[in-house]
């Protein structure tokens, strides 16, 4: 173990290796995010292929055993099968005095076009007032590299930690493969892992750093409302037929009041009891209202304190309304009735909601709904994707060392937050590796990961890798 002493002249050396290498770093990011990986749209799954192969080539470069795990192929609905990008199994040092820290990250990205209101184009990284713009800047490009560098600076001075690496190419289609991967790799990659680190997440604000200790799960429902086999006139059967849209409408209008609250019986019944440590954690964040709203444009949010919105946004379940299938929706005017109609929405779970109870609660409820209604339509309601809640121990060794980290960088204690989102990795990787697991982002919260204008500020991709660095060494000194 490094005397205090030892251990600091080492993070100075650290710390300059990485500022004098800046341009070095956001040249890489440039490389990266020139490359459109985006693994949602079929013809562009060649590129997330050399986005894996550059990010393995960057890892061998480093000395790193790099293992390319193919995956097969998968198919889509439209009936075209695709091949999987493999996923890379990287390990660099195997000192077994030294713990093992491995890293996850994801190479691919949302979709992006100019057009779609971009100021500049998306896959070329461009540096406007200190910001890197670009698709993948901070989600999830940036972050992998920050890691990956902070890595390299060790390698230029000594290892004091044993490091690997998990990377794949389709987070933002749904991680396929990726959980059989971790089942078969549990006693054999994993088993001499200590620690594993997430950094795929925002902070809370655009100035203090944060450490997530947990995140929503996700359900996900279809309710499909179907009358005949094809879309009718309105002139010839409006006014004589029940309208599928009509009784959907109605069914989607039945989930949540207006002041948020969802209105499917017993969905708050097993939500966890808050504490009063955990509601101390909310009190010290810095969290500007104001901002936020501003940020997201709307004119008032359901509550009026930081508490309350910071509360439904973690830790209390919500529903969203995000679209319906089969209605008419482009320009102009059709006075078509649609045939068949399926409406979409979500909840957020959070801890001890257990997913096989919401999926019966909500068909219960809509079936309920739509009974009262008297429509000989056919009503199918289903369940197509469900992600659990995770929770992590904010006074895990892990954690502690990651805010000593943080101290040390940015010169204050981090906010403990939650993500209001679902990151099914952390969740996965806690439950098949039953290690430790931590959410340590770099980015800050007006990065606009899947929006226009992605970024990533310089001075965060910048510190963020000297964070990872000075948590390399927090770790050596817990063991």
């Amino acid at each position: 173990v490094m005397s205090s002493s030892s251990s600091s002249a080492l993070e100075m050396e650290i710390f300059q290796y990485i500022d004098a290498h800046q341009s070095d770093f956001i040249k890489d990011l440039t490389e990266w995010v020139a490359v459109k990986s985006d693994s949602v749209q079929p013809h562009l799954r060649k590129e997330v292929m050399q986005m894996m192969a550059l990010a393995a080539d960057r890892l061998a470069a480093l000395g790193a055993t790099v293992n390319l795990v193919n995956l097969g192929s998968h198919q889509l609905p439209d009936g075209q099968v695709l091949p999987l990008p493999s996923v890379i199994l990287g390990e660099l040092g195997k000192d077994p005095q030294n713990p093992t820290i491995c890293f996850y990250g994801h190479v691919d990205v949302q979709p992006a076009k100019k057009e779609d209101g971009w100021n500049t184009d998306p896959y070329t990284l461009t540096e406007i007032n200190g910001n890197l713009y670009g698709r993948g800047a901070t989600d999830n490009k940036g972050p992998v590299l920050a890691w990956i560098n902070a890595v390299g600076t060790f390698r230029a001075l000594k290892f004091v930690v044993n490091f690997k690496f998990v990377i794949e190419g389709m987070e933002e289609a749904g991680s396929l493969g990726l959980e059989k991967l971790l089942e078969e790799e549990n006693q054999s990659f994993f088993s001499d892992v200590d620690y594993i680190v997430i950094s795929d997440n925002l902070w809370l604000s655009n100035k203090k750093p944060a450490l997530t200790y947990g995140s929503r799960g996700n359900a996900c429902f279809f309710v499909e409302v179907e009358c005949g086999s094809k879309d009718l006139h309105s002139g010839t059967f409006g006014g004589i037929i029940h309208e599928p849209l009509l009784d959907l409408i109605a069914l989607l209008d039945s989930l949540v009041d207006s002041t948020g609250h969802i209105q499917i019986p017993g969905i708050y019944d097993s939500v966890a009891a808050l504490t009063e440590e955990e509601r101390k954690l909310y009190e010290s964040i810095d969290f500007d209202l104001e901002e936020h709203r501003n940020n997201c444009g709307v004119k008032k949010f359901l509550y009026g304190t930081k508490e309350e919105i910071l509360l439904h946004l973690w830790r209390y379940p919500s529903l969203s309304i995000h679209g319906i299938e089969g209605a008419f929706h482009e320009p102009g005017i059709k006075t078509v009735i649609p045939a068949k109609v399926i409406g979409k929405f979500s909840i957020r779970q959070v801890p001890h909601m257990d997913l096989s109870v919401v999926k019966q609660q909500v068909v219960e409820h809509l079936e309920g709904v739509f009974s009262k209604r008297n429509s000989p339509n056919k009503l199918k309601v289903s369940m197509p994707l469900g992600a659990k809640p995770w929770l992590a121990d904010v006074n895990d060794l892990l954690y502690k060392a990651a805010r000593r980290a943080i101290k040390t960088v940015f010169g204050e204690d981090p906010d403990f937050i939650r993500d209001g989102s679902t990151v099914p990795v952390a969740r996965m990787f806690q439950t098949i590796t039953q290690k430790s697991v931590i959410m340590l982002p770099i980015g800050a919260a007006d990065d606009g990961e899947h929006s226009q204008n992605e970024k990533i500020s310089r001075y965060n991709y910048i510190e963020g890798t000297k964070l990872f660095a000075a948590f390399f060494l927090e770790i050596s000194k817990l063991h």
